[in-house]
């Protein structure tokens, strides 16, 4: 979600701070890895966010400036598609990102998509559908 090796990783700490400091309310009401995911997506989305704020401020497109990341990345060593379908998934709406990578990447079953994200089963399945579309769109033209 968030493209940048260094991104992640600040995400991912910032997740585990969370998890620690919320750990004692944990209920059980979910199971653990639903609870998880969704600290995670919200840390991401939050990320994200702050990011798209200081773009908007620096008068900078966040779509564009996330894929020259994707390209300067020293990790990445995608072909041509590969960069052609993540630039695709990079200009999607926020939510239909979300939903096609949890399916796409992570093989995530609606239902958890569900739990994780409190959204209809529908609803994700309607996202997916229109991120699937534009993205071969995005690829076709």
């Amino acid at each position: 979600m968030v493209i940048v090796h260094d991104d992640a990783d600040d995400v991912l700490q910032n997740t585990w701070m969370k998890v620690w400091k919320g750990l004692i309310k944990f209920r059980s009401n979910s199971a653990l890895y639903t609870w998880l995911y969704r600290i995670a997506t919200n840390e991401c989305i939050t990320f994200l966010n702050k990011k798209r704020s200081i773009c908007t401020q620096a008068g900078e497109n966040m779509d564009k400036m996330l894929s020259n990341q994707l390209e300067s990345e020293p990790g990445y060593n995608g072909d041509e598609i590969q960069t052609k379908l993540q630039n695709a998934i990079i200009s999607l709406p926020e939510k239909q990102r979300l939903v096609f990578n949890m399916r796409y990447y992570d093989e995530m079953k609606y239902e958890e998509m569900s739990k994780v994200l409190d959204t209809s089963v529908g609803a994700l399945k309607a996202s997916y559908h229109h991120a699937v579309k534009k993205i071969e769109k995005y690829i076709t033209s």
